[in-house]
């Protein structure tokens, strides 16, 4: 069975990730403009995450505003937004489950082949939790791609990869690492013998008088 230490250095890896996916899906930075044409207004940055868009000046003002209607956002960032919900929740759900399967905490603690089952059940939603991270960033991050490749896109619509993205995949990768660490504390199967019955004492056997 895995030690306490790694199950401690899993659930902190796993956490600090979902605060980072937390942070991610609330950042704007998604996407920034991109300065890679020529003759382009650098005056101003426009950013767009899942839930506004917004402009900062050169000053250092920022103007946001959030998405009016839900139905005229593209599929893409639909289904980014949802990916990203998801894993909050499944995050969150599994910070509890893990802990109860801690070996520091006192939960169980009277059955440990149960306590560390909770642990892997733990380090599993972790692990489907990372991965819908990856797989939202990572879809996100393509689209980008697609767009700026394009060459039927306007030079001055052209996005790239914002902080919140590279954020997200940090936090994914966090998450998927310490949902294995955790993982690594299955129970093992230990091969169990009959338990062996001590054989009776023969009693003293009495003196035979011979005639």
């Amino acid at each position: 069975m895995a030690s306490g230490g790694l199950q401690m250095l899993g659930f902190l890896l796993a956490f600090i990730g979902w605060i980072g996916t937390i942070v991610s899906t609330a950042m704007p930075q998604w996407k920034i403009n991109s300065y890679a044409g020529d003759n382009l207004i650098t005056a101003q940055a426009i950013y767009e995450g899942l839930w506004m868009n917004c402009v900062m000046q050169s000053t250092g003002q920022m103007q946001c505003k959030v998405f009016d209607s839900l139905l005229k956002l593209p599929g893409n960032l639909q289904a980014t937004r949802a990916l990203m919900v998801a894993s909050i929740l499944l995050g969150l759900i599994a910070s509890f489950v893990a802990m109860i399967g801690m070996k520091c905490m006192k939960c169980l603690e009277d059955d440990e082949v149960k306590k560390m089952r909770m642990a892997v059940l733990g380090g599993i939603i972790f692990l489907i939790s990372g991965f819908a991270t990856l797989v939202a960033t990572s879809w996100y991050g393509n689209v980008i791609a697609q767009e700026f490749f394009n060459p039927f896109t306007p030079v001055n619509t052209r996005f790239e990869f914002g902080p919140a993205l590279f954020v997200g995949w940090a936090a994914a990768s966090l998450v998927l690492l310490g949902g294995a660490f955790l993982c690594c504390s299955c129970p093992r199967k230990e091969t169990s013998y009959p338990p062996t019955r001590p054989y009776p004492k023969s009693a003293p056997s009495a003196g035979k008088d011979y005639v």
